[in-house]
């Protein structure tokens, strides 16, 4: 039996990754944290990754790009030989360092092992063409944003027209760049440690206990494994930084909810800063609840980890202070999960309502008189945001809704916000009053974050 040409590890793995996307089957974030990544080499990982993130990021594009050249372009690819194709397309356009021959050869062998000899020789051809055509994308329109930018045109459009184009290009150029890896300091001793172990970082724009990591992997340092120092979006920090300090300090919080827990990063916080309070952290999903008690295990005295709708709590629960951090579609974090703008419709968000609706006013019926809800979203939509808390506050008369500005004044006051952080953040208030982050304001993915007592 004659042995199959070889194709590199990190490509295989990027491939099978990107079909099991495909499928539906998962989000590149949790998908990049298998055991098949785990298992490849530091470099192998890295490139796997960046092939993984890069074709979903510009997607559109490249499949534009690659249609033009097709002998028939408006034929219906197998999805194996269109990621292979991808896969070639975005190392030849994107990857400076990678040899155009490695590319292309790679990607006829992934579509010859995938049970599709007849079609490698169509992915040869059509990446020969594609290395030597040129394309140029004007970004003046919304429509020709998108394109260029590889966003779908109905979402770039909603932005420009809700932020302006200006924004809208800011939002779209955000959502093709690699996050910042940030961090969250257990103590401040644990940077020391850090920094003599060659791990590199600045300080956070927001917040003090944040740092950006510009050199070294963390994720190897005994800091990061014994939870001493753990990964956090620098905006997630802030809604559950808010969310802490929403009573005021001169009150006994003794009981807090938080609604949708999981993966337990915000829960952490509200432990963190009410050490005496009572913390029911709900998750509706098995396996999460499942992750999540084991990143709160620590804490099991004080946070009780429950299968649990939030929606459905009996009523006799009454708690001091609830965060609605709830499910939504995402469009802040596009650059970190940009396989959202393949499978999101704009009717989706009318149906994520619904379900955002029911869950804050859940939280505001769990919550006393005096009682404090926060709700964020990681979502850039008004359909999710504004519109859902005016909704609940409309149907439930004995809300108001509490304007963030103090809340910044008063994390400031307590050295948790940045001096810099804090000013900046006065200018993200809408007129209602609540937080909005928008992608590439900050080296934050994009949220809303909004405030109600109960009277």
């Amino acid at each position: 039996m004659s042995r199959l040409p070889a194709i590199s590890k990190a490509r295989k793995v990027a491939f099978d990754l990107l079909m099991a996307v495909q499928r539906g089957q998962s989000h590149s974030d949790d998908l990049l944290r298998t055991k098949a990544v785990n298992a490849l080499s530091a470099p192998d990982r890295n490139l796997a990754t960046a092939l993984v993130l890069g074709v979903l990021r510009w997607q559109i594009q490249l499949d534009h790009q690659l249609q033009v050249l097709l002998k028939r372009p408006n034929a219906k690819l197998d999805p194996e030989v269109l990621i292979a194709l991808r896969l070639g397309a975005f190392q030849l356009l994107h990857l400076d360092r990678i040899p155009a021959r490695a590319a292309i050869d790679e990607s006829v062998e992934l579509a010859k092992q995938a049970g599709h000899k007849f079609a490698s020789g169509m992915v040869n051809a059509v990446l020969r063409k594609l290395g030597s055509s040129s394309f140029n994308f004007s970004e003046e329109s919304a429509a020709e944003l998108a394109m260029a930018q590889a966003h779908p045109a109905w979402m770039v459009e909603r932005w420009a027209g809700f932020y302006g184009l200006e924004t809208a290009r800011a939002l779209c150029r955000h959502g093709q760049t690699q996050p910042a890896l940030t961090v969250r300091l257990g103590t401040p001793a644990v940077e020391a440690e850090l920094m003599a172990a060659g791990i590199h970082m600045e300080p956070g724009e927001l917040l003090t206990a944040a740092r950006t990591v510009v050199s070294g992997d963390i994720t190897a340092s005994p800091a990061f494994i014994e939870g001493r120092v753990r990964l956090q979006d620098e905006g997630s920090q802030l809604v559950a930084e808010v969310a802490a300090g929403a009573i005021d300090s001169n009150q006994n919080v003794k009981k807090i909810l938080d609604c949708c827990a999981a993966p337990g990063g915000k829960t952490l916080i509200l432990a963190e800063r009410n050490p005496q309070a009572r913390i029911l952290a709900c998750e509706s999903s098995p396996r999460r609840l499942e992750q999540l008690s084991k990143r709160l295990a620590a804490h099991a005295e004080k946070v009780e980890c429950r299968l649990a709708d939030a929606t459905t709590l009996a009523e006799d629960q009454v708690f001091d202070l609830a965060l609605a951090d709830v499910p939504c579609s995402g469009t802040g974090t596009l650059g970190r999960n940009p396989e959202i703008r393949h499978r999101l419709h704009a009717e989706d968000f009318a149906r994520q309502a619904e379900r955002q609706r029911a869950l804050l006013h859940a939280a505001l019926c769990a919550v006393r008189p005096g009682g404090r809800v926060v709700y964020s979203t990681c979502s850039l939509e008004p359909e999710e945001n504004e519109q859902v808390v005016a909704a609940v506050l409309a149907e439930f008369p004995s809300a108001r809704r509490l304007p963030l500005g103090p809340s910044i004044e008063a994390l400031l006051s307590q050295s948790i916000l940045t001096p810099s952080g804090a000013e900046r953040l006065h200018g993200c208030l809408t007129p209602e009053g609540a937080l909005r982050l928008l992608p590439g304001a900050f080296h934050t993915d994009g949220f809303f974050i909004a405030m109600m007592e109960k009277r």
